[in-house]
Parts: C-alpha cells; structure tokens; sequence
C-alpha cells in the first residue's frame, strides 16, 4: 500500500490496555501528518478474555514465552485477543459511514522489559488481516526497540498532531493515565515531531495499575470509581513517601514502565484501611505525575488528561494542587479522551505506510528517528 503526502485515508486504531477490560477502537482521517477529521469510536467489552487475564495476573517469573509448559497457555490467550479485536472492528463498521483503508493493531502487551531489550504484545497481525480481509499494520514496538529504543510511548507523535490541531503556542502537556501514566511535552512550534526539541515523552510512574490492585485485594470491583474510596480515605504521608518509585522518579527520561513494576508498593501498605490505602495510591500517581515537571525543557502552559485517571475526581484534584497550571480533561478542547489511544494507532498505522518515523531520540531513547510497524495483507 502506498499513502501520498497530502492524501488522508480512513484509517481504523485498536487499543487493549492493561485493564482488559476491553477494546477501543475509533477511525480517524489522516494522511500521517496531520488529522483531518475524527470518525466514529466505541468501546467493545472482551466477550470472553479469561485465558488473557490469567496471563496477566500470574506473577511475572516467567521471561521467556516460548517455553513448553506455557505454550498452550499463550496460544489460547492470544485468539482470545485477535477474536476480541476482530468482533470490535465488526461492531464499529456497523456504526461506521466510513470504510477504512487500514487498520492499526497494537495487541495486548503482557509483559514490557526495555531494560532487557524486550517488549511482548500477544496477538497476530496477520491472523486478523485474514480474518477481517483488511490490511493491518502490527509490531509498532520492535523497529524502535531494534535501534536502541524502549519500544514506549508510541503515542507522543500524534499528541503532537493533536496540538498543532488546537492551534497551541506554547508547550502542553498530554498527560495519559492508565495502568500506567504517561505524558508527552510538545512544543508545537517545531515543525515536525522527529525535529529536535518537539517533544519529550516518558512514564511517569504508576497511573490506575496500583489503585485497581488494591481494590482487588480488598475483594472489590478492580477500580475506585469516582474516587469514592480515595474521597473517604486520608493520604498515610509516611507510606506515601516510603514507596519504591525513587529511583525511577531520579531516571533521565525517556523511560518506561512495566504494569507490575510497583507491584511491592502494596505489600507496605498493609496496615491501612481501604480508603487510607486507596487515598495514598492516588497521591502517588499525583506526586509522580508533579515530579516529572523536573525533567522537561520548561513548564507546561496547559495539562490535557486522558485515560482512567481522567474520571477520578480525587486523582484530578491532587494533580491540580501540585502543578502550576491548569489541569483538564481532553474533552476541554474538543477531543475524545476514551478514544484517543486508539485513535493514535489509526494515525500511527498511517505512518508506518508512509514510512515516517514512529518515534523519536526523545520518546522513546531510540538512537535516531525510526519507522516501524509491519504490514499484513490479507
């Protein structure tokens, strides 16, 4: 396939976070550089995705997926997630007036090692190309992780995309939170993002990740919604601050995280109630979140949130307090934050057609910029 400059497709992005709690999938209109219109979105709950969930639940001792104990395990697990991709791209061209010309496909990372050299995202390309009779762009991770890179974020090219679409003229920042959060500084006066001094992107430290599992432990649904716990609760400042993110926190970036990487966090918070533990969660996500401002090249005029983080009121409050500007969901200038990871994969997959760099020396680490993605046809 071949994508001219200047000619936007229709172009389809699928995302499963670490919540698997389901699949985002939404079009967008784009030539690769810049976004001409948004399409259509919804998210899909995974039907059945057990198998998957058992993957991501064990404890991760296990580094190499290829042995013969979890062979069957892993196969089973990764047509759950094709068969979960596949159903939501169904379901989202039912409602679709477009048709998309591609489709961009990140899989469900089960485990994400930068340090070692490694990042793995179960789930075929090919296998959902020939299931859907659509070409798919896959594998966004391992060009940029081949050439030095940390395979993570991907999606700080399109967030600089997002901020020449709302005109901006001083740098802001997009701040995701998922299981982990994320944020990309963007200086929307460069003139492409693999430019130096564009953007500088980087995990921040533990976003919902730590907050779900403690509701877990407490036999709870895996989140705190609205905060209700967090609003309850008392932030402990002694459990707050004897927590194991220092080190990371210290870290030039960019840098990224695994899911589980603070996973001993809650092992030291034991002695707290539910919402003293859920409200000194939020707190962190918070201070990490604040902490990052001492990395970037100069303070941001705007925080733009997205991801779960955005919808806890308490997470959104906490950040407002700690960061010298203001704090607000995507929604505030016209974007979909539910949709927007996906949306990053439509425009992303685009890329890759074109063969335009995916990520860059200050997203990811990598040694210059770099393309990636492969090309499934059907």
């Amino acid at each position: 396939m071949e994508v001219s400059r200047g000619k936007p497709i229709w172009a389809l992005g699928l995302m499963s976070g670490t919540s698997m709690d389901g699949v985002d999938a939404a079009m967008v209109l784009t030539d690769g550089e810049t976004i001409s219109e948004f399409g259509a979105g919804g998210e899909y709950p995974h039907e059945t995705i057990a198998a998957t969930q058992q993957v991501m639940r064990r404890p991760l001792d296990y580094r190499n997926p290829k042995t013969q104990e979890l062979a069957a395990e892993f196969a089973e697990a990764e047509y759950e997630v094709e068969d979960s991709h596949a159903r939501a791209v169904v379901s989202l061209l039912g409602i679709s007036p477009n048709t998309p010309e591609v489709i961009g496909f990140h899989g469900q990372t089960v485990f994400h090692a930068p340090e070692e050299g490694w990042t793995w995202q179960i789930g075929s390309g090919e296998r959902l190309a020939r299931s859907l009779n659509r070409p798919v762009v896959w594998d966004f991770r391992t060009a940029d992780m081949e050439a030095g890179g940390e395979g993570a974020p991907l999606a700080p090219f399109f967030h600089f995309a997002l901020a020449k679409r709302i005109n901006a003229t001083e740098p802001v920042a997009f701040l995701n939170i998922g299981g982990v959060a994320n944020v990309t500084w963007v200086d929307p006066t460069k003139g492409a993002p693999e430019e130096e001094g564009a953007l500088l992107a980087f995990d921040t430290g533990p976003g919902n990740a730590l907050i779900n599992d403690w509701m877990v432990r407490h036999d709870r649904e895996p989140l705190d919604r609205d905060g209700a716990e967090a609003a309850k609760g008392h932030v402990d400042d002694m459990a707050l601050h004897s927590n194991a993110t220092r080190a990371f926190l210290a870290r030039i970036p960019p840098k990224s995280l695994d899911r589980n990487e603070f996973a001993m966090v809650l092992d030291r918070m034991t002695d707290l109630s539910l919402p003293d533990g859920a409200a000194t969660l939020t707190a962190l996500t918070a201070e990490c979140v604040a902490e990052a401002l001492k990395h970037m090249p100069s303070a941001p005029s705007r925080w733009l949130i997205c991801g779960g983080g955005c919808k806890n009121p308490v997470m959104m409050r906490m950040m407002a307090d700690r960061l010298n500007a203001p704090v607000d969901p995507v929604e505030a200038v016209g974007f979909d934050g539910d949709m927007l990871e996906a949306q990053a994969f439509a425009y992303l997959a685009v890329r890759s057609l074109r063969g335009l760099p995916l990520s860059a020396p200050g997203t990811t680490n990598c040694r210059e910029p770099v393309s990636g993605g492969q090309l499934a046809i059907p």
